[in-house]
Order: C-alpha cells, then structure tokens, then sequence
C-alpha cells in the first residue's frame, strides 16, 4: 500500500510514518510539506491513501481534499491534526474525509482508526 503524508512540519511528518510502522501498517510512505505539493504527487503518483494535516501554507488540507475531489480524484483520504473539534470533524465529513485523526495520537489510535477502512 502507498500512502502519502502531507504536513509543513518535517518533524510531524516523521512522526506520523513512524507511527504508521508502531501500528503495524509497513506502507510505501511519500511525503509533502503542504497541500499543493500534496496534489501534484496525488495526480502523479495515484497513491492509496493520503494522510494530511489541516493548517499548511500554500494549500490547507481542507483546500486539498477539495481540489482532489473536484478533479474527481476519489483517493482515500483522512487528516492528523492538532485540532479535532465538532466543527471541523463535521466540515471533513462533509467534504469526503474518512476520518479525522487528533494529535497527540499512538499507533492504537491510528490502527483503530484507519484499519475499518481497509476492508
């Protein structure tokens, strides 16, 4: 499985594929420091699954997923964010996200969250 992670800070994005591998998901991991950059690599590389934080420059993730779906790119795709309120669960709902995955996060939360969805 080929999984993307998209977030402006290097150091959470390590975080977040070393803790794919604590939850057991050995993916081919690619990474993006924003949303723009995100979206060339979606439309280049047709990854699996997209993994990306809420608030980057360039392109926020929010802005991400929706220039994914208006291009009628259906690739899964789930946020890991500081934030995780009502308000912002309900917003990436409604635009097609599967989840919402708040930090601070451990490998049961990311097993437990993403695992349902790969069926």
């Amino acid at each position: 499985m080929r999984v993307l992670v998209a977030d402006d800070s290097r150091v959470m994005r390590q975080i977040v594929v070393r803790t794919l591998r604590q939850a057991g998901f050995d993916w081919e991991v690619t990474e993006a420091p924003d949303g723009a950059a995100g979206l060339e690599i979606v439309r280049q590389e047709d990854p699996d699954l997209v993994l990306s934080d809420w608030n980057m420059p360039e392109m926020t993730g929010i802005d991400f997923l929706r220039a994914m779906r208006r291009e009628g790119i259906e690739t899964p795709f789930g946020f890991v964010t500081s934030e995780g309120s009502t308000e912002m669960r309900e917003q990436a709902e409604a635009e097609g996200a599967l989840f919402l995955i708040a930090k601070p996060f451990t490998a049961d939360t990311f097993r437990d969250t993403i695992e349902p969805f790969l069926a």
